[in-house]
């Protein structure tokens, strides 16, 4: 059976278009490293290990081992994430528009 660690690793990676070379890269945790915890034979890292990866997938320690919901008040929350993921696709014009509506909503 999977453990629910390697699972959210992997959603979490494939829902940031987040290669294991560049986690690696942004946290000083080798790439054989953190594929041994997506392999089969994979186990939940070490508290400074697993707090490294989640600091830089911008989500918490508990949500990369329970697999839980990401806590709504990290920048990176999903809804967010796919808002700004949206936006980034929009021509300059659309962006503009878009941004013009949020300021509305926002003055009232």
């Amino acid at each position: 059976m999977d453990s629910i660690f390697k699972q959210t690793l992997r959603a979490e990676l494939d829902f940031q278009g987040i290669k294991v070379k560049e986690l690696a890269s942004h946290t000083g945790i080798s790439p054989r490293t953190i594929e041994g915890y997506l392999s089969s034979r994979a186990s939940i890292p070490p508290a400074d290990v697993a707090f490294k990866i989640a600091r830089a997938l911008g989500v918490t320690v508990e949500y990369l081992i329970t697999g839980e919901e990401r806590d709504p008040g990290l920048p990176l929350n999903m809804r967010c994430f796919e808002v700004v993921t949206k936006f980034m696709e929009l021509d300059e014009e659309k962006k503009c528009a878009v941004e013009n509506v949020i300021d509305l909503f926002l003055e009232g």
